[in-house]
C-alpha cells in the first residue's frame, strides 16, 4: 500500500487498508493488479480523475490537425491560372496544410495523362523550398492526384 504522498505503508490486510482510508477521509484505488502483492493507493479518486481530465485537454488543444487543401486544374490550364494555384499551395503549406493537387481530364484528353503529370512535377519543383511529394501523381479513374505536405514534418 502506498500513502497518498507517495510513502510505502508496506503490505497491508484490505480490511486495515479501507479502514485508514475512511480515517483520512480517502478512496483506495488499485493501481497495479497484476502485482503479487497487489499495489493499492489512498488518494483522492474525484481530484486525480479531474487533474487527468485537465491533462488530457491541454494535451488536446496542443495538438496540430492536418489538413488536406486541394487544388483541382485541368491540363490545359493557361500560365496566369498556374500561378495563382502556385501561390495559393504556398499559402496552405506554409500554414502547415497539406496539399491535394488533382487534375481533372474530360473526354479524350486522358489519352495524354503525361501532360497532366508533367503539369504536376512543375508544381512540385515550384513548390520545392516549402514542400516534400508525399505521394507521387497517380491517375486515379478520370482525375490524377498528387500530395504536397509541409517540409517542416
Amino acid at each position: 500500500m502506498v500513502d497518498a504522498n507517495g510513502e510505502q505503508l508496506g503490505i497491508v490486510p484490505i480490511s486495515e487498508a479501507l479502514r485508514i482510508a475512511q480515517e483520512r477521509g480517502l478512496d483506495l484505488v488499485e493501481v497495479a493488479p497484476n502485482a503479487r502483492p497487489v499495489v493499492c493507493r489512498l488518494m483522492d479518486y474525484g481530484k486525480f480523475k479531474y487533474e487527468q481530465s485537465k491533462r488530457e485537454r491541454l494535451a488536446r488543444k496542443r495538438q496540430k490537425t492536418v489538413n488536406i487543401k486541394e487544388l483541382k486544374m485541368r491540363p490545359r490550364i493557361e500560365d496566369h491560372d498556374f500561378e495563382v494555384k502556385v501561390r495559393n499551395a504556398h499559402r496552405f503549406l506554409t500554414d502547415g496544410d497539406k496539399v491535394k493537387a488533382t487534375i481533372m481530364f474530360r473526354g479524350r484528353e486522358i489519352v495524354h495523362a503525361d501532360l497532366g503529370k508533367k503539369l504536376l512535377i512543375r508544381l512540385a519543383e515550384r513548390l520545392s523550398d516549402v514542400a516534400v511529394v508525399e505521394r507521387q501523381p497517380k491517375v486515379e479513374g478520370r482525375n490524377m492526384v498528387m500530395i504536397l505536405a509541409p517540409k517542416g514534418n
